[in-house]
């Protein structure tokens, strides 16, 4: 009888460790999903566009990559810009203060609020990620840029 009941205890604390290590096991998969996400942000004002201008437009972007897939996608808003946008991209690779070219078009008319996304190029995703791209509004006013942020990680 006490072999029987031990057996029963063993299986038990067997079930009960097996169960633990499932649900660690979920829990690690769930932070290495999450881990391949990285949501990024800015803030576009006049005042860090290069040269600055005189505008009184803002704006922001919201973006998400993923790692695994080299997909990034965005969320644009803007107002107070001097008149219509004509274009908006994403530049790089740019140190705050720098210029540098297109590294990704916004496609189709520039709207408030807009939303696209792009599956970048494994250097592309090298220089976002060392937060070397920067996000930038241009109007007929301001056609080298009317307002501008670089992107930063959020972690």
């Amino acid at each position: 009888m006490t072999t029987r009941r031990q057996a029963t205890r063993i299986s038990l604390a067997a079930l009960a460790i097996a169960a633990a290590a499932a649900i660690t096991g979920c829990g690690m998969m769930e932070r290495q999903a999450q881990s391949s996400m990285v949501a990024f942000t800015t803030q576009l004002r006049a005042s860090t566009d290069v040269p600055s201008n005189a505008s009184q437009g803002t704006g922001s972007v919201d973006a998400v990559f993923n790692k695994d897939t080299n997909l990034l996608r965005w969320k644009v808003n803007y107002a107070g810009l001097t008149g219509p946008a004509t274009a908006g991209h994403f530049h790089g690779p740019s140190n705050v203060g720098a210029n540098a070219g297109v590294a990704v078009p916004w496609s189709g008319p520039i709207s408030n609020p807009m939303e696209g996304s792009a599956t970048l190029t494994a250097a592309q995703a090298a220089d976002l990620m060392a937060g070397r791209w920067y996000a930038n509004i241009h109007t007929a006013a301001n056609p080298g840029g009317e307002v501008r942020g670089q992107m930063t990680a959020r972690y």
